[in-house]
């Protein structure tokens, strides 16, 4: 049982996040893909990024992780925290800018559209952002070498491995508007120079 009052926190943004997640799975409907990229290897990061999502329960629940404890002062934490609120507020968003244009894994389907509003004005891959914002804030606020950074680890690989894939599909699917687009955004930070 979490004892100290950043394992709290922590525990009570991870419970945020999974809801808005999980409110956006929900919606989510199988409809027909125009394209298509899910793989085994793509399946498999998802997985693995899934138990990532799940060690710091283990920690916070149970003693098994404890022989990967260091010790930290509680200042990094609290910047871990303010950290995981905006990675709660970013993946929200960015669901919310998507809407029905989100699916779980490498696919666009016919239906979708090109968003380019909201958050997705500034960066093209704010969810990868908003995992990668979680990932930092997890190491900062939990002092464990296998719960605190499993999930940066996991996000980054899966991240590097699918963003290509993504861009590439975003060029078939919408030729030169996605190219201009590109121009003016950054991957997973704002460009600080926009070209308009």
């Amino acid at each position: 049982m979490p004892d100290d009052f950043l394992e709290i926190i922590y525990l009570f943004e991870f419970v945020l996040i999974v809801i808005v997640r999980k409110a956006q799975t929900s919606r989510y409907r199988k409809l027909s893909v125009a394209i298509d990229r899910k793989s085994w290897p793509d399946l498999i990061l998802l997985t693995v990024s899934g138990i990532a999502m799940l060690l710091p329960l283990v920690y916070l629940f149970s003693d098994w992780l404890d022989f990967a404890h260091y010790r930290l002062p509680q200042w990094p934490g609290w910047i871990g925290a303010v950290l995981f609120a905006a990675a709660i507020w970013l993946l929200w968003r960015s669901h919310a800018d998507l809407g029905l244009n989100w699916t779980p894994t490498l696919g666009i389907r016919a239906e979708d559209t090109l968003v380019t509003d909201g958050v997705f004005r500034y960066i093209r891959h704010p969810m990868y952002a908003a995992h990668i914002l979680w990932g930092i804030a997890t190491a900062l606020m939990l002092p464990n070498w296998i719960a605190g950074y499993a999930l940066l680890l996991a996000t980054l690989v899966q991240y590097l491995s699918r963003v290509q894939t993504e861009e590439q599909m975003m060029i078939e699917q919408f030729g030169q508007q996605y190219r201009e687009y590109r121009q003016k955004t950054g991957r997973i930070f704002p460009r600080i120079f926009r070209i308009d």
